[in-house]
């Protein structure tokens, strides 16, 4: 069974069948992680290109041992000390790097859209590692494949996502593929941090975390990204902290199963207090490792691995 897409660029993009496929390799390819030597052939040959034109540590980490993991090769190109700084254009310097016959692209940039364009213009398949303000699918994917294991269903499920939705990629493609899967979703946060076309979404707003926090059965809270801020959002990081940080007391009325989720990196005593990220209901290093399951599903799926991985 294949994938109906030839990229992974956009949860718009998947079916129910694709996302369910998705999964199911990803399940099988976790106990590769667990074994003394953690390597499988199935991509022997295959070489895998990670553009990282913006910082990243779990997504560019995981894609590198997830491609090492199935044997693949791969080669890590960054803007910095590239022909970039010389005035090469970001498509010649990629369809040069083409030109060297890579089996898949791996693409994170600041703006919105490169990996699309890359997708255009190259033959090989290319995978979003996050674009701007837009999407970051495989963060989706590896959210939604932790909330399957902790909760063991997703359709029906109130999931509550907290912060900088504004900003935040990571919430446009979980709320693509949380509402895909049937699950009831609230965002909420300070209103300059709410997005004005949220109205497109099939989504619940909030402005008051004490309101939606005892009906969650997941809290995914997001990190303010200051760095994508033209202006200030809100007065202090103390108000933001007081009025939308997780933590002890607004904590209290959360449900006893309720499973906090954060896709890092967290700043701890601003959208969440230390003692819940490392709390019983925190599985934020699940969501960690399950990254490197699905990404390794995603580069067996789309570079044609080897039927049968042993």
């Amino acid at each position: 069974m294949n994938l109906s897409t030839k990229h992974i660029l956009s949860i718009r993009d998947l079916t129910l069948k694709d996302i369910e496929l998705i999964l199911e390799t990803a399940t099988n390819l976790q106990e590769i992680s667990k074994r003394a030597v953690k390597k499988v052939p199935a991509l022997r040959g295959k070489t895998v290109l990670l553009c990282f034109f913006e910082d990243s540590t779990r997504t560019r980490a995981s894609f590198d041992l997830a491609a090492k993991r199935l044997s693949a090769d791969t080669l890590t190109f960054t803007s910095s000390g590239s022909a970039l700084s010389k005035g090469e254009s970001l498509l010649d310097t990629v369809k040069n790097l083409e030109a060297m016959n890579p089996d898949l692209l791996v693409v994170r940039h600041k703006l919105s859209g490169i990996p699309h364009l890359l997708a255009k213009n190259i033959n090989c398949p290319v995978i979003n590692a996050g674009d701007g303000t837009h999407e970051h699918p495989t963060q989706a994917l590896l959210d939604l494949m932790t909330i399957v294991q902790t909760k063991k269903k997703v359709k029906g499920l109130n999931i509550a996502i907290i912060g900088d939705i504004l900003n935040s990629r990571v919430a446009r493609s979980n709320i693509l593929l949380l509402t895909k899967m049937e699950a009831k979703v609230t965002v909420a946060g300070p209103a300059t941090m709410i997005p004005a076309d949220i109205a497109q979404y099939d989504v619940k707003i909030s402005y008051d975390i004490r309101k939606i926090i005892p009906e969650a059965d997941v809290i995914m809270t997001l990190r303010i990204q200051r760095e994508r801020e033209a202006e200030c959002l809100f007065p202090s990081l103390r108000e933001y902290a007081r009025f939308f940080g997780l933590n002890k007391e607004t904590m209290q009325s959360a449900k006893k199963d309720v499973v906090i989720m954060h896709p890092g990196p967290v700043n701890r005593g601003v959208e969440i207090a230390p003692e819940i990220a490392d709390g019983p209901h925190s599985v934020i290093l699940d969501q960690v490792t399950n990254g490197v399951a699905v990404r390794m599903a995603l580069l067996y799926l789309l570079c044609g691995g080897k039927e049968g991985v042993e």
